[in-house]
């Protein structure tokens, strides 16, 4: 499979480019910093808190699937999830791309938006301690949950075949090879999940016709 991967040198975008590397997938890495990629990957330059159409155009070329795992990293990309992920929308429609897996988070399912105001204010799959922390968190986070929540309508509007993957807390931990998944809820308990086992559970969704057109939430 030929397969973009957006946002290839983060935290979690780093393990899905080497994952998906290690099993034998043709891979181009969408990146603002080529030069911090591991040698031999086809890499094309974009900073999605401007896109570059032309290279969102030359990197979609030919590709199988998108998988993305932009978010903002700090207060001078707020925004990025939704204005890049409406440029690689935009990108993929032109190009014909029709799958794409992105990254989200798992207090996504209960902040509001302008195009879905009637999301309930708990998850069901959160017991009270989550419920409660989850109250300061989205607080504490606003500007980004708000972000990654108008990405989602975007990709949920978009007319691909999508997944959306929403994680809870992300722990750098060893790959345990096993996690839990639900389905637009979040796991009853999952607090975290390590970022080798999200990038995996990320491109396992690729092939899985059960999480078409779905939100996905995964958690030990």
């Amino acid at each position: 499979m030929r397969l973009v991967v957006i946002a290839a040198t983060g935290a979690t975008g780093r393990l899905v480019l080497e994952q998906a590397r290690a099993a034998g997938h043709e891979v181009v890495a969408v990146v603002r910093s080529p030069e911090r990629l591991p040698a031999g990957v086809e890499a094309v330059r974009s900073d999605l808190s401007d896109p570059d159409p032309a290279a969102l155009a030359a990197a979609f070329k030919g590709a199988d699937a998108v998988v993305s795992a932009l978010g903002a990293t700090g207060r001078g990309t707020a925004g990025v999830a939704t204005t890049g992920t409406g440029a690689v929308l935009d990108a993929m429609r032109e190009a014909g791309v029709g799958r794409l897996v992105v990254l989200s988070a798992a207090p996504i399912g209960t902040v509001k938006t302008a195009v879905r105001p009637d999301k309930p204010r708990h998850d069901p799959g959160d017991g009270f301690v989550l419920r409660r922390l989850a109250v300061i968190v989205k607080r504490v986070l606003a500007e980004h949950y708000a972000d990654l929540a108008a990405m989602e309508d975007l990709v949920r509007d978009s007319g691909l075949d999508w997944t959306v993957v929403r994680p809870p807390r992300l722990t750098d931990e060893a790959p345990r090879g096993r996690w839990r998944t639900a389905l637009d809820a979040n796991p009853r308990g999952g607090w975290t999940i390590g970022r080798a086992d999200l990038a995996a559970a990320m491109l396992a969704a690729l092939a899985d016709r059960g999480q078409s057109r779905r939100v996905v939430a995964v958690a030990y």
